[in-house]
């Protein structure tokens, strides 16, 4: 009787383990298993639901069948023109084949630093083939801005100055060949012909940001210096030419002015000139000999204070200062 429930405890004991180890095993949706034999795959399983397995001699590897997001370590990369920059990118990426992934990579967890080889790689071949201005911007757009407008309204009227910026503006930026939107996708096409032999699919790498190394951003700060100098000094160039053509316009108003003020002042002057004369005249006409006395006398104030010699008295000059009758 003991042996008989001794054989059921064993039996059953052995029928909980089979349990709990299970000849089935549950795939979720999103999930994948390659099903593994004494470390040889026997067969790969994508679809969700319930599976079976043998019990103690097969294991199950479950793998997401989901998008996987990557992000790789900012790199100190040179262009082309061999300015230093930080680049930071980000990829996507999934388990295309499972048999080929467990093979190659084996878990989740080297797969990232199999992507870290690869991406790294690519980022640093397509950043080093071409300029700065390519992985930094998109397109042309910031060189076809229209400038001038917003300045405009503050200058009034287009000027010199305007002009200058405006040449400023045309020839500070180098036309995007490619753009940043391409060297991605160059990465991601470059670095895409690698992955099928890890049992991957790579969906896209993005180019997540851009910074200056310590060198490049002071250069990058002395040209924006120096453009704001070439726009202050446009200004200032304008103002002077301003300046000096608004002073001759005044110089020239000032110097009209004041010659039809002399002209109507003579004019004034030559009709006072006229008019005295008239007077002096009509005055002379009504006693002669007394007019002609009050104008020697005038002389002789003018005059005698200022002779220190003379020579003859008998001068037509003295006729009034030595004869009282004036004859």
């Amino acid at each position: 009787m003991r042996r008989t429930i001794l054989i059921l405890v064993i039996i059953g004991v052995a029928l909980l383990v089979v349990t709990i180890l299970g000849p089935y095993y549950i795939l979720m949706e999103g999930e994948q298993a390659v099903v593994v034999q004494f470390g040889k795959i026997v067969r790969v399983d994508t679809s969700a639901g319930v599976h079976y397995k043998a019990p103690f001699v097969e294991s199950v590897v479950r793998y997401s069948k989901k998008v996987q997001s990557w992000d790789g370590d900012a790199q100190r990369i040179p262009t082309s023109e061999n300015q230093f920059i930080w680049v930071d990118t980000t990829a996507r990426w999934r388990i295309s084949d499972p048999k080929k992934f467990y093979e190659s990579v084996g878990s989740m967890t080297q797969a990232q630093g199999r992507l870290d080889d690869v991406i790294d790689s690519e980022v640093r071949k397509v950043i080093s083939k071409n300029p700065l201005r390519e992985a930094v911007r998109d397109s042309n757009v910031i060189s076809e801005i229209k400038r001038n407008t917003s300045l405009a309204s503050v200058a009034g009227t287009e000027s010199s100055a305007l002009s200058t910026i405006s040449a400023l503006s045309e020839n500070q930026f180098d036309n995007v060949a490619l753009g940043r939107r391409a060297l991605s996708i160059q990465m991601r096409d470059e670095a895409r012909v690698i992955m099928p032999q890890y049992g991957m699919e790579l969906i896209d790498v993005l180019i997540r940001q851009i910074k200056y190394s310590d060198d490049l951003t002071q250069s990058v700060y002395d040209r924006m210096i120096k453009e704001r100098n070439q726009i202050a000094q446009a200004f200032r160039s304008d103002g002077e030419g301003e300046k000096a053509n608004l002073l001759g316009q005044t110089n020239n108003k000032l110097a009209q002015i004041q010659s039809e003020a002399k002209r109507k002042a003579q004019e004034i002057k030559a009709r006072a000139d006229a008019e005295a004369l008239a007077i002096r005249n009509r005055a002379y006409g009504q006693d002669p000999e007394f007019a002609d006395y009050w104008m020697a006398l005038e002389e002789y104030k003018a005059i005698l204070p200022k002779l220190n010699k003379t020579m003859t008295t008998e001068a037509d000059f003295y006729k009034y200062l030595y004869n009282r009758r004036g004859r």
